[in-house]
């Protein structure tokens, strides 16, 4: 399970709608891809359609899909957003993540 916060349930709402996507239809796809300072790095996009081997989730009205692979390394990580002059956007709060770089957009394990 992947859950997310009121903070970050707020701007994805507001992202999607600027974007063209409908929060209550449409998903938030996060996943993990090779690469940053600590081996793996985190995705965060919009998506209207499954693929057959995502998985899907809805926390806090946001309904989210992530393909089976990264689920491996997101299985209960919070999605938050961290606003403000000195915010970072959106952080993963990832339990499973065994070191971080600095900017906190990459992980090991």
């Amino acid at each position: 399970m992947i859950k997310v916060s009121e903070t970050a349930k707020q701007k994805v709402v507001a992202l999607m709608t600027e974007s063209g996507f409908n929060a209550t239809k449409d998903y938030v796809r996060v996943g993990v891809k090779s690469g940053g300072c600590s081996g793996l790095s985190y995705e965060l996009d919009f998506d209207k359609e499954v693929g057959e081997t995502d998985k899907i989730f809805e926390d806090n009205a946001v309904r989210i899909i992530v393909d089976k692979k990264s689920f491996l390394y997101l299985v209960g990580t919070t999605l938050e957003y961290s606003g403000g002059l000195n915010g970072k956007g959106f952080v993963f709060n990832n339990p499973n993540a065994q070191r971080t770089c600095g900017c906190g957009e990459s992980f090991s394990l």
